[in-house]
């Protein structure tokens, strides 16, 4: 990729690693701005058809690798992004470097209703984008790493919500613990390349205005346990550093689609994680379609299921739609 390249070379279908005007307010202007909880109407039909379990613990997934966990009185949130500005990205030419960074609260507020937390996986626009309004709204701790809030902080995000990590971190919070891990970003092309790579340590940088401003950052993976009893990883992209989730056991596994370009991606990742009872895919929809409506696959998301089939036959591979639900 080069700078003076105005499109990506490459389609998220590669960048995933697969071998196979809707918003209208810039970010700074959003962070400020007032907003109401409304009711949401959603068009799919559930995906998912087991009977809730007794965990206690609710995931609902916002579509991309949005997250919403809640448990008790508490909200985590994961890399939230609900705006999903039209970018292309699914499309044969591949995103545009200069697709703006837009926010619009009419996308977010009627399934953002508080938050105690937000984990930040990587930098990508798809990933942070809505983070600074979100946290501005909900008075929410935001954690990533130094690059993260270095961008967040150029987008208006309150710094005094920041909780700097980069991989070790074992947070203790009232009920729940989070643990840090390094990770990383999926590779793709022939030169296994991470998309917009790069970091923004020291100081602020210029506000981010468009999608290639929003670096990589470093990837982190996170496991929440909650109650000492239940364990969540959170995966946000097909790739993983194997000795830092080595001995885990998480009792469910967040898991990106793609790793075409990671060797036995999905084969070393159960193996690590010693077969986590339940697998939940993510990042396995064209955003570009809107939130309300049901997911559109860009074509990882078969594959994924059978990699997770054949390596370890008895894990369920749930799988659900735009804003559904699932309690283990």
């Amino acid at each position: 990729m080069t700078s003076n390249d105005r499109r990506f070379p490459l389609t998220r279908r590669r960048l995933l690693g697969a071998s196979t005007a809707v918003a209208t307010a810039t970010i700074a202007a959003e962070v400020a701005r007032p907003t109401s909880a409304v009711a949401a109407t959603v068009s799919a039909t559930p995906s998912w058809q087991g009977a809730p379990g007794s965990s206690g613990v609710h995931l609902r997934w916002l579509g991309n690798n949005a997250w919403e966990i809640t448990f008790g009185t508490t909200t985590i949130l994961i890399d939230p992004w609900l705006t999903r500005f039209k970018t292309g990205t699914y499309t044969p030419e591949g995103i545009r470097d200069d697709t703006p960074l837009t926010v619009d609260p009419t996308k977010i507020d009627p399934y953002i209703r508080g938050a105690n937390l937000i984990l930040v996986c990587h930098g990508h626009y798809d990933h942070m984008t809505d983070v600074p309004y979100i946290a501005a709204r909900t008075g929410a701790t935001v954690l990533g790493t130094e690059s993260h809030h270095n961008m967040l902080r150029a987008l208006g995000a309150p710094a005094s919500q920041f909780c700097t990590v980069r991989g070790g971190e074992y947070l203790q919070y009232d009920g729940f613990t989070v643990e840090v891990f390094r990770s990383l970003h999926s590779m793709t092309g022939a030169s296994k390349q991470v998309p917009y790579p790069g970091t923004r340590p020291g100081t602020v940088p210029p506000r981010p205005t468009t999608v290639a401003d929003l670096v990589e950052g470093d990837t982190l993976a996170y496991q929440i346990t909650i109650g000492e009893r239940f364990r969540i990883l959170a995966l946000s992209t097909a790739n993983f550093v194997e000795r830092e989730l080595s001995g885990l056991r998480p009792d469910l596994a967040i898991v990106a689609a793609g790793g075409g370009t990671v060797h036995d991606y999905v084969g070393r990742l159960m193996g690590t994680l010693d077969h986590p009872t339940w697998v939940l895919p993510t990042h396995w929809d064209d955003f570009d379609y809107p939130l309300n409506q049901p997911a559109v696959d860009w074509g990882g998301l078969q594959p994924l299921q059978q990699a997770v089939k054949a390596a370890s036959p008895k894990t369920t591979f749930v799988n659900l739609d735009h804003l559904e639900m699932f309690t283990p």
